[in-house]
């Protein structure tokens, strides 16, 4: 008789993989030969790369796939075109509130505002190097008035050549949003063929992706080891530290203040009423960090005690599900921008307010379109932070803190799409909570 054996899910994995990078980079490398410790180094920085690339394999034909599959459907849904207008907007907005929340807040705090050495050491010996060429072409002597290339850049004459040059998928995004929208208005049977097309390349796209994913805990180690190893953990996690709690900030004036005021001032109901009744939502949605995973209790919950009606709620959450990603979206602009801050604090050029602004832009369409799969947003900053110059595999710099702020964010994602259930019925006509006056 055989019997299975545990299989660990993929965050303790990760929990785990980290554990034992502190331990090895640490505690036993420094304690080691300099031709092993310099060995062990260069192999590690090999499985760091080999991960990282496989990422940027998938990555244009899953935001291509995914992006057109979840835009196609507004189209298409002709009986509830208005509500998927209202839909659309509200998740335009509310994301783009996060983002710009996220954005306020790094520039104040600015955690990645540290020493030259402490910076150089968190982001690898290659930190004054590998950045600079790419950085100072893009940034140097730019202005605000080069918000213009932006606009540009949203319409490449050849989105493949822009795609597979230094990573710059604006035109891609754009192209699919329209691809998408367009499918909808197609006659019936064609439309069908191109949602049958589009949804089995996206199923297909994401299996492909959550098989590199499982190799995340090797990846992590690869990609963590060196960091350990050539930084202070002192310094490390003082920085670090900040970086959590601009992102923890960024979270909260999200939760409160910005969606807060939406149930107050559209939705005229009582939000501390909303944010008692969706406890268990919250709670679950924190333990498993997957908007997908606590779809059926959120359905469930808004139907019964927000008292939303079973045809605003099978509309407006499996689709926020997919698409409405407010705390991934503030977080990958956080990440970018404090990555960013290492790269000044080496001596590398700011990003200007034009190349910011592409951020925002960036994080707010990239966590549309990859919202399905585990650890979203690690593709998403692996398409933001090349189109402004920026490695890669400088993401490794936050993998110590992304476990928790995952959990934080997926609340908020969550919490965001039950906002917009209740807004959107309440703007139908219907009376959530008995529009019960705060």
């Amino acid at each position: 008789m055989t019997t299975n054996p545990i299989r660990w899910k993929l965050h303790w994995q990760i929990l785990l993989s980290l554990v034992l990078t502190l331990l090895f980079g640490a505690l036993i490398l420094p304690h080691t030969s300099e031709g092993f410790s310099a060995g062990a180094i260069n192999f590690c920085q090999f499985i760091g790369k080999l991960f990282m690339n496989a990422l940027k394999m998938v990555i244009v034909p899953l935001i291509v796939a995914s992006i057109i599959s979840g835009v196609m459907h507004l189209g298409a849904e002709k009986g509830v075109g208005r509500m998927g207008f209202k839909t659309f907007l509200y998740y335009t907005f509310s994301g783009a509130a996060a983002v710009i929340i996220g954005l306020i807040v790094v520039n104040i705090i600015q955690p990645g505002n540290v020493d030259a050495d402490t910076a150089a050491a968190m982001l690898g010996s290659g930190a004054e190097t590998s950045v600079s060429q790419g950085l100072m072409s893009k940034v140097e002597g730019r202005s605000s008035s080069d918000l213009f290339d932006i606009f540009l850049r949203m319409f490449p004459s050849n989105i493949i050549d822009a795609a597979t040059n230094n990573g710059q998928l604006l035109g891609v995004i754009t192209f699919s949003i329209m691809f998408g929208a367009f499918i909808g208005k197609l006659k019936p049977e064609q439309r069908e063929t191109q949602q049958r097309f589009w949804e089995s390349a996206q199923e297909v796209m994401l299996q492909l992706t959550d098989f590199i994913i499982r190799f995340a805990p090797i990846g992590v180690f690869g990609l963590v080891v060196p960091v350990i190893f050539e930084t202070n953990l002192g310094d490390l996690f003082g920085t670090l530290a900040w970086f959590f709690i601009t992102v923890l900030l960024a979270l909260t004036l999200h939760f409160f203040i910005n969606l807060g005021l939406v149930l107050k001032l559209v939705a005229k109901v009582n939000p501390v009423t909303h944010y008692k009744e969706m406890a268990p939502v919250l709670l679950t949605a924190f333990s498993t960090a997957s908007s997908s995973a606590t779809l059926p209790l959120t359905i469930e919950t808004v139907e019964e005690r927000a008292g939303v009606s079973k045809k605003t709620c099978s509309f407006t959450l499996p689709l926020g599900a997919t698409v409405n990603m407010d705390g991934t979206a503030l977080y990958e602009c956080i990440v970018v921008l404090f990555i960013a801050q290492l790269y000044a604090s080496t001596g590398q050029v700011a990003l200007s307010i034009g190349d910011q602004l592409l951020v925002v832009f960036l994080a707010l369409t990239t966590s549309i379109g990859v919202a399905g799969i585990p650890a979203a947003s690690l593709v998403a900053i692996a398409v933001i932070l090349p189109a402004v110059g920026l490695p890669v595999e400088a993401i490794g710099v936050v993998w110590l803190t992304d476990r928790i702020l995952d959990m934080c964010r997926t609340s908020v994602n969550v919490f965001s799409d039950t906002v917009g259930a209740v807004t959107i019925a309440a703007t139908e006509g219907e009376t959530p909570y008995g529009n019960i006056e705060p």
